[in-house]
């Protein structure tokens, strides 16, 4: 049996990051563990492409526009969206997700979904490079994976 599988080897990989301010104090630790695992990983700093938008509910948009450039291996989408007291967070997650999945099929282009979605602040800063680790760092871990093993087929 033939085995494929990404390795974390991002040297001449463009990457686009579309994050959103809202919640920026969490997000902008997103952004930091994603750059890290970036160009810790291979990926040169002038290669890597920072769009902010609004709010999380923008990302599928500029992510769109940036998937179909042609200018990008990967996009990577960092967000985060706290549960409050009405159902617009259910809203917002539905279609940050679906709009993502739905450019990463139509494009052929890696498109990661790192959109923290928490019931509350304590738990996004978890995830944002605490206890939980840091998403960021690993969607961006695994932007590279998915390009090297899209390379390799």
């Amino acid at each position: 049996m033939k085995v494929l599988e990404g390795y974390l080897n991002g040297k001449g990989m463009k990457i686009g990051i579309v994050a959103a301010r809202f919640n920026e104090f969490i997000v902008s630790k997103l952004v930091s563990g994603a750059e890290d695992a970036l160009v810790r990983h291979g990926v040169d700093g002038d290669d890597i492409s920072i769009a902010w938008v609004p709010g999380a509910f923008e990302i599928p948009t500029i992510a769109q526009k940036m998937a179909k450039s042609g200018k990008y291996d990967a996009i990577l989408c960092l967000g985060a969206v706290i549960r409050g007291a009405t159902s617009h967070y259910d809203y917002v997650c539905n279609e940050v997700s679906k709009g993502t999945a739905h450019i990463a099929l139509e494009t052929g282009v890696p498109v990661m979904f790192g959109v923290l979605t928490t019931d509350t602040i304590e738990q996004a800063i978890e995830r944002a490079g605490t206890k939980a680790g840091n998403k960021g760092y690993d969607v961006a871990c695994a932007a590279i994976e998915m390009v090297d093993l899209a390379r390799n087929m």
